[in-house]
């Protein structure tokens, strides 16, 4: 059985986003697209002024956004009439196919704010399709928990626990894992899919071969492979994140992802003309 191995260690680039929100950026700058993944965010302060601004209402096309709450509050609000506060654990699973708008606007005036947004492109024969928003309770959500470790299961199955995403087109894995100092993780991949970890904090070890130090703050792409083995060498709080790639062209225009630039100008034109939302 082959051993995935690490492909490459990124270290993210600060930028800023919606109303001037700070936050790290790793998918999306470098690599700019590892298929099906499209974008990963990790924002997180104590100071209000890096994220008070939040993301007022802004259009989507052709993707999905999953955000994910570690630390504060956020009020969702859409299109498709979906809307509720998200806390510390909560999940908004939102595909936004033919088009929607929305916005995600930090519902506290201080404290600490910290969590993560992933976009994961859509196939063409369901970028058109209808727009559908889904949110996860963080005391609903299906949690594996021994000696050594905790795992959240947003995606995917870990043993008996199943997240709620399920038929979905690029069948993703996405694991929340709290790994205790000197223990071991090991899962099987399949061997289709591209797959990440996103070191949030602690330092790991990741396959066989030896890496450099990874440790906080850290995207670690894997190679294709079976036996994923990761081991800890402090505590460590980390993401698995897995799906099957599209393997078809993209073309981007900010908040758009399609297939070819002349769909891209057309979102854009609809947005424009006021025919945006079906």
């Amino acid at each position: 059985m082959s051993i995935v191995e690490i492909a490459q260690i990124i270290d993210p680039l600060p930028t800023s986003d919606g109303a001037g929100v700070k936050l790290k950026r790793s998918i999306g700058v470098e690599p700019n697209y590892f298929d099906p993944f499209l974008m990963l965010d990790e924002f997180g302060s104590e100071n209000k002024d890096d994220y008070i601004a939040g993301f007022p209402p802004h259009p989507h096309r052709g993707i999905e956004t999953v955000t994910y709450m570690l630390a504060g509050d956020f009020e969702h609000k859409d299109s498709t009439g979906g809307q509720g506060r998200m806390t510390a654990g909560d999940v908004q699973w939102m595909k936004t196919g033919s088009g929607i708008i929305h916005s995600e606007m930090p519902a506290m005036k201080d404290g600490r704010l910290h969590g993560f947004q992933l976009w994961i492109n859509m196939p063409s024969k369901l970028k058109m399709s209808k727009p559908e928003y889904h949110y996860i309770d963080a005391n609903k959500m299906a949690v594996h928990k021994d000696d050594e470790k905790q795992i959240k299961v947003i995606a995917g199955k870990y043993a008996k626990a199943e997240g709620p995403i399920k038929r979905h087109s690029v069948e993703p894995i996405y694991f929340d894992i709290e790994l205790k100092k000197d223990k071991k993780f090991d899962f099987d991949l399949p061997s289709t899919h591209n797959s990440f970890i996103y070191l949030i904090d602690g330092e790991i070890i990741v396959g066989d071969e030896k890496h450099n130090k990874v440790q906080n703050s850290t995207l670690i792409l894997l190679k294709k492979g079976k036996k994923l083995k990761v081991s800890s060498k402090l505590d460590a709080k980390f993401l698995l994140i897995s799906g099957k790639p599209i393997g078809e062209q993209i073309a981007r225009g900010g908040p758009f992802v399609m297939n070819t630039k002349t769909e891209v100008l057309q979102a854009v034109q609809d947005y424009q003309n006021g025919t945006f939302v079906k």
